[in-house]
């Protein structure tokens, strides 16, 4: 839990926080790793330290939420577990720490009761069979998945105001209903009597009104949308007034390809953007293969195989190697490992980040605070297909960031849900 979030000790409200010695020392061992473990566990080290001067921690200190926190250096007794769970363990540990807590707690008359939190499953499988209360600490979690913001809503309204629409390119939405509405989200207007006529509007920065969307997209670098969300998804991306963009759905729908044929198009044809940069995290699948061999770019390729997959389609090349010949030409492409970005400053650039649920909270930070004037930049992945060891579908940077922008002027969202790669990607999809 502490090395998922530094801070979630002040989480508890008015409750006493204990953090036993064995769990010091865990955090200790990790504060070497130069990742976001590592970093948050340095980070945990220090918090925990400044709370020194508040008095001795093995005694309590109260804090600023109006808990309290002690280290629990006694209690380490493992007489009531050893015939249980024989190895000593630094779970088992820990468990014997609460154990002995808990019955401590229940000879007093006014005695507390002890939840073991962890984010660890089988410590609160372990704690439930000894009779412990165990819960897995939720405080991270920024929302349900079945609630992410989609980025769209279906609006039933007469007929009148559909063709008023049709006149004027836009509505004012106080004038047709009384449900609000985020900055440049899309609106699918049915009519409510069930005739066959509809419209897709945007509506505009302010909230207020829904417009007509600008773009015509038949044809985005020898691609154009196959369902009402990608329509959605290539408006948003060839926007320059909305810097910040998030893309969600299942695999197949289409989000990297959609993704580069507008960045090549701003790029290369407009010239709006200097450069077009990808990224993606490198976080395997299954077990790792190790390190390596070659220069940069060949321990880089396997790893960002899937964007070559998507550019080759889009350059239409059908022999090996005429692909990287034509990216050596153009020269404005660069597909970068987000290992990398940190320090940078990326102005005048169209920048996709690939499989963005696979990036914690402070990592995308990083990322989006990288970002410089007149670039634009595109975050996508599927929150419910993480690799990431430490997240979930409620906790990822990507949700965190739909769900933080959704009120905001400068970004744009859409939620991709048809698979369009193929009838088997589709269903494997739905029911795997």
């Amino acid at each position: 839990m502490l090395l998922q979030d530094p801070n979630s000790i002040f989480s508890f409200e008015d409750n006493e926080v204990v953090i036993p010695a064995v769990v010091l020392e865990e955090v200790d061992s990790k504060k070497r790793y130069m990742d976001e473990i590592g970093r948050n566990a340095r980070q945990v080290s220090k918090l925990i330290d400044n709370l020194r001067q508040s008095g001795r921690l093995h005694e309590k200190i109260t804090l600023s939420n109006g808990g309290s926190l002690r280290i629990e250096l006694n209690h380490r007794s493992f007489h009531q577990l050893q015939e249980i769970f024989i190895e000593k363990t630094n779970d088992n540990r820990i468990l014997a720490v609460a154990k002995n807590l808990s019955l401590e707690e229940q000879t007093k008359e006014d005695g507390k009761s002890v939840i073991l939190v962890s984010k660890d499953t089988l410590v609160r499988v372990k704690a439930d069979a000894i009779g412990l209360l165990a819960e897995d600490f939720l405080n991270d979690r920024v929302v349900e998945i079945d609630r992410i913001y989609t980025g769209y809503l279906d609006l039933y309204i007469n007929s009148d105001n559909l063709n008023r629409f049709y006149d004027k390119n836009e509505l004012v939405l106080s004038e047709v209903t009384n449900h609000p509405f985020y900055p440049h989200q899309f609106i699918i207007m049915k009519d409510a009597l069930g005739g066959s006529s509809s419209a897709i509007g945007k509506v505009d920065s302010t909230g207020k009104k829904v417009k007509r969307l600008v773009f015509d997209h038949d044809h985005i670098w020898g691609i154009k949308p196959r369902n009402v969300q990608q329509t959605m998804a290539l408006e948003l991306l060839l926007r320059t007034d909305l810097p910040l963009i998030t893309l969600i759905g299942k695999a197949g729908t289409g989000k990297t390809l959609l993704a580069l044929a507008a960045g090549l198009m701003q790029t290369e044809d407009l010239g709006k953007y200097k450069k077009l940069l990808v990224a993606r995290p490198i976080v395997p699948v299954g077990k790792d293969i190790g390190f390596l061999p070659g220069e940069k770019e060949e321990k880089l390729r396997p790893w960002m195989q899937p964007i070559f997959d998507n550019l080759e389609y889009l350059f239409n090349t059908k022999k090996p190697g005429e692909l990287d010949a034509i990216l050596a030409g153009m020269g404005s492409i660069e597909v970068e490992a987000l290992t990398y970005i940190r320090g940078r400053s990326i102005p005048d650039q169209f920048i996709i980040i690939d499989e963005a649920q696979n990036l914690t909270k402070h990592e995308v930070k990083t990322i989006l605070t990288r970002v410089g004037e007149r670039s634009k930049i595109v975050l996508m992945g599927d929150p419910e297909q993480i690799d990431h060891p430490y997240l979930d579908e409620y906790n990822n940077g990507l949700t965190y960031v739909v769900e933080t922008f959704k009120d905001q002027a400068i970004a744009g969202h859409v939620r991709l849900v048809k698979g369009e790669r193929s009838g088997l990607a589709q269903l494997a999809a739905d029911l795997l």
